[in-house]
């Protein structure tokens, strides 16, 4: 599928067949995302469906790679979803900066960049060359409520004027 390059980051998701699902509520005492100068932080976000329902399980165990992969896709929809209520306007992105991605995984698995690839790979759909940025890619014991896979992001936006 081509995806014309001067499209919106929304006519771009629309092109994948993908929407925004409503931004996720806060689990605990923090807000899902803050401004600095020209930075958008947001907060980690896991595979939270359209409907609320969250992907659990141990990668390795309870879930393949595929479908990890899949989960934190769904985890990027999330945290482009708060930055669209952050912003107004994903377009005032100008750069996908940096993400951290934590894989809720037995202590062997070791392919904790192919899952979050998934996340990855729908920031440069989206944004094209503006999506390609800095990662880490890390393994955790455990994560909130059991989800698969958890992602934090940093995006350098546009001031509002």
């Amino acid at each position: 599928m081509t995806i014309h390059p001067q499209a919106s980051p929304l006519d771009r998701l629309a092109a994948l067949g993908l929407t925004l699902p409503p931004p996720p509520e806060p689990i605990a005492n923090y807000i899902p995302y803050a401004i600095h100068g020209d930075l958008l932080y947001l907060s980690g976000q896991g595979p939270r469906q359209h409907d609320g329902r969250l992907r659990i399980g141990k990668v390795g165990r309870d879930v393949d790679v595929a479908r990890a992969r899949a989960d934190a896709e769904l985890t990027g929809l999330n945290l482009l979803a708060v930055a669209q209520a952050a912003l107004g306007d994903l377009g005032r992105v100008k750069r996908v900066v940096k993400l951290l991605g934590m894989v809720n995984a037995v202590p062997d698995f070791a392919d904790h960049p192919k899952v979050i690839d998934g996340c990855s790979s729908l920031l440069v759909a989206v944004f094209g060359e503006a999506g390609r940025h800095a990662r880490s890619a890390v393994g955790l014991g455990s994560l909130p409520d059991g989800i698969t896979v958890e992602i934090e992001a940093i995006f350098a936006v546009e001031d509002r004027a």
